[in-house]
């Protein structure tokens, strides 16, 4: 007679008590989240969210999931890992402003091999930041425990968030030749370009616990800087009736990402030498050969958010950024399309 298998699931690898245990510790920091519009705690099968305690008139959805690459591995190796439920945050939160849409709520989704309880809870405690920053609300989320797709202390994650916009302000809109480009400063990196990062380090054995050449941060610090969340200034200027467009500088950088929200008839005329590269990311720079144009397609180069506006209003929307502490700044015009080119560079 075969002997049966007593295994349970924990003996497998899953401690179901330890994942309801991370559970009821995180429930104060989503609670400090919650907004106008959310219904019910944790715990439920999927989480609720009543549109009309919004005080939206002719809304339209929209919806946005992304995760934060290989920065992951980087916060890992470091054991700096809050910063990344902001940037997961911001990576979602961030494409639904280029639209219009105001954020409503978020979900996480968080995979590692072993639940590691005060790692973990520290990156629940950023994504709560994030979203507080954002003013939308964390309903729900998914912590998954996998052994055997994911090795001890390695985990991944991704987010989803929900947003509305008034019909009648969704954006791009009424973007015209002359228009003005307003550059907004990044805080580094950001959430894009790590493997590139990463591949650099290693093969220049750069001491990532040094500090800059130029200041006092350590490298490491300045490498895990979280993304910046461009929403509330961003919302202040559609409130305001400032901005034709935006457009949320992620992976592809100013090259492949401005271009996306300009009518077919239009294109984007950039002054490279108008853009003020972060240290770290000059500093990295400094260790390859890779072309500028290159190295503008890959990272966001400094520029996190782009601001399309009427010539008149430029000045009033650098000063809404500025009023968050974020340097803004014209970088380019909007002009006729030529050759079929969506973007031109200047003073490289």
């Amino acid at each position: 007679m075969m002997a049966q298998n007593t295994s349970t699931y924990k003996d497998a690898g899953v401690d179901i008590q330890k994942g309801q245990e991370f559970v009821d510790d995180i429930g104060h920091l989503v609670k400090r989240t919650w907004r106008s519009g959310v219904m019910d705690g944790l715990g439920g099968f999927a989480g609720f969210f009543d549109l009309k305690a919004t005080g939206f008139d002719d809304p339209i959805l929209l919806a946005a999931t992304d995760g934060v690459g290989t920065k992951v591995e980087l916060a890992r190796q470091f054991q700096k890992v809050q910063g990344l439920g902001v940037d997961l945050v911001a990576m979602c939160v961030n494409d639904l402003i280029v639209h219009g849409g105001q954020p409503l709520f978020f979900l996480d989704y968080l995979a590692t091999g072993k639940l590691e309880h005060p790692q973990h809870l520290q990156i629940i405690e950023g994504i709560a930041d994030g979203c507080r920053e954002a003013g939308c609300a964390l309903i729900g989320g998914e912590t998954a425990e996998m052994p055997g797709v994911y090795d001890s202390g390695k985990f991944d994650l991704a987010g989803f968030a929900v947003g509305a916009v008034e019909r009648h302000l969704k954006l791009p809109r009424k973007i015209a030749e002359n228009d003005i480009i307003i550059g907004v400063s990044s805080s580094g990196f950001h959430a894009n370009g790590y493997s590139l990062v990463r591949k650099i380090m290693q093969e220049c054995a750069i001491d990532a616990h040094k500090t800059l050449p130029q200041s006092s941060v350590r490298i490491s610090d300045a490498l895990l800087e979280p993304t910046r969340i461009y929403v509330q200034p961003a919302l202040d200027c559609i409130d305001r009736d400032l901005a034709h467009g935006f457009a949320h500088i992620t992976g592809g950088g100013i090259i492949e990402n401005l271009p996306r929200i300009l009518p077919q008839e239009l294109s984007a005329t950039i002054d490279v030498s108008q853009i003020q590269t972060p240290e770290v990311i000059s500093f990295l720079l400094s260790h390859t050969k890779i072309e500028k144009t290159e190295a503008l397609r890959t990272f966001n180069m400094g520029i996190g958010f782009c601001v399309v506006c009427h010539p008149d209003n430029a000045g009033a929307v650098c000063a809404n950024f500025s009023a968050f502490d974020m340097t803004a700044s014209p970088i380019g015009t909007i002009t006729q399309r030529v050759n079929s080119q969506p973007l031109m560079l200047h003073g490289l």
